[in-house]
Order: C-alpha cells, then structure tokens, then sequence
C-alpha cells in the first residue's frame, strides 16, 4: 500500500432502494421457480429462477447499517476501494472486505513515567490525552495497530515535553512544568500531533494528569522549597520592618518627641528591629539604678 494513501469516499447506494430493488429481484425468482411448476411442469425459467437465488443471497451481503460516528474501510482484492463516514443503511458491492473504524472521541491516560527534568531532577509525569480519527485509511493502513501507535507516541512525548523544561522554572521562574500549566499543554499536544499525523490521529487535548518529584528525592525537594519560602517570608519581613522603623524614627524627630543623637539612633533601630522581626515574643527590660 502506497505511503501517500488518502481517505476517500466510497461508492455506495441507498440501502433502502437497494433493498426496494433486491426484493423485487427476489419475488421474481421465487415466481420463475414455483410459477411454471405449477401450471406445465419445469421450464427454462424455473432453471433461471434457481440461478438467480444463490446470486441475490450474495448481492444480500452488500447491505450495511452503520451508526453514528462509525464508520467502514472498505477494500477490493486487496486495494482500498474508499470509506463511509454517514451513518445509516447503505448498499455497497458485496466483494468489498470491510473494517469498522470509531470516529469517536477517545481519552487516553499515559502511565506515571519517571523523566529527568531539565535540571536533572528525577519527577514522575503522566498525562491525559484526547483523540480520535481524522483519516481512516491511514489508520487502518499506514500502521498496524493505531491504538497501540498513539499510546507508544504519548509516552515518548511526556518524555520529550518534560525533560525540555525545569519542574519550577529557572531562575526567573520561566519554563515551570508546574507553573506554565498552557503552554506545557500546547506543547504536549503539539508534540503528539506531530507523531500521529502518519497514523491519521487527530489530537484535540493533551494535558499533564500527574506531576510530582520522584520519592527518592521528594522530602529533599520538600525541604528547599520550605526554605526557600522561610526566605522569601523573612524578605519581606525585614523589608517592611526597616520601612516601619524608618517612618518611626522620623515621625518621632518631626514632632519634637525626642531628640536622637547617633548612639541612640542606632540604640533605638536595632531595638525595633528585634521586636519588629522576631518571631518570639518581646519582653521590655527596665533599667533600673540601685540607691547606694
């Protein structure tokens, strides 16, 4: 079969004008065969009559019902004769040899599969993936087995998708498994397409199911992110305390509070800052001069 094969539509009947004809095929040749019996005995037309009976119980096979969103592959002597994609009652040349193929929509759940990131990082990653038949002479032709096909080609793309990006970015965030959840998509479902096209697949939707760090090093990785959140928090913590301590200090000098030499400047700054930043809390301590 030639590599450039292309659905086409096959040449077929109404199957209830076919029906209509057969019948009245059928009434004839039962009335050749029992007429003349009747009235004077055998005649050339009883001999037609029982001819014709084994040749319409073949024309018979030709009749197909198909529902919807199945269609038939047809083929004639071992060439592809053309598709019916229409659901409802056809006839078509009975030496045609048949294979049913569902238009329907499919879901397809990949395996969790272990994959290096692109920092290294062993993560298991498994994916859903939406698909149907867009070419049926492809899919009954070009591969052997196109359900087999496209879950060996779903796989093979989780692996390239995901070892192409890092599981939470790089260091300005960019290129996250985890974080960049569309585009991970489009590329996933890209990918895919681009490998079952041969196949006569059609990829409606791919996304990631199952993302998480493998258990080898998953409480390590739990660990930094944990630290890296206690950093981010202090961060901000320190930062909005050194604000605070700064709008103090001036507030206090505008209004003739207190008037602040360099020691008690730094006295006071580094005062607020542990009752400002500590995570415990603050206890004032009075010093107190004993009378001699």
């Amino acid at each position: 079969m030639s590599d450039k094969i292309e659905e086409r539509h096959a040449s077929c009947l109404s199957g209830w004008l076919a029906l209509i004809i057969w019948l009245a095929l059928f009434g004839s040749a039962l009335w050749q065969i029992f007429a003349p019996s009747l009235m004077h005995g055998r005649s050339p037309e009883t001999i037609s009559g029982f001819v014709a009976l084994p040749v319409l119980v073949f024309l018979a096979k030709g009749f197909i019902i198909l529902p919807p969103n199945i269609s038939a592959v047809f083929t004639f002597f071992g060439r592809y004769a053309g598709s019916l994609r229409d659901d409802g009652f056809f006839w078509v040349n009975p030496f045609y040899q048949r294979l049913r193929v569902s238009l329907r929509i499919h879901n397809l759940n990949t395996p969790t599969l272990k994959v290096n990131d692109r920092a290294g990082n062993p993560i298991d990653v498994g994916a859903v993936v939406v698909w149907r038949v867009a070419d049926t002479a492809r899919a009954a032709f070009d591969v052997e087995d196109y359900a087999a096909y496209i879950v060996i080609q779903s796989e093979s793309a989780v692996r390239a998708v995901a070892s192409t990006r890092w599981y939470d970015g790089d260091e300005h965030g960019n290129n996250s498994l985890r974080a960049d959840l569309d585009s991970v998509a489009r590329a996933l479902a890209d990918t895919i397409q681009e490998h079952v096209s041969l196949a006569g697949l059609e990829i409606i939707e791919a996304r990631i199911a199952h993302l998480a760090y493998a258990q080898e090093i998953a409480s390590a990785m739990l660990r930094r992110q944990q630290a890296q959140a206690v950093v981010a928090a202090r961060t901000q913590i320190v930062e909005g305390a050194v604000g605070m301590v700064r709008m103090a200090i001036e507030q206090l000098e505008r209004e003739g509070v207190v008037k602040l030499g360099e020691a008690d400047r730094i006295h006071l700054v580094g005062n607020l800052l542990t009752v400002l930043v500590s995570d415990n809390e603050t206890h004032p301590v009075i010093s107190v001069d004993k009378a001699n």
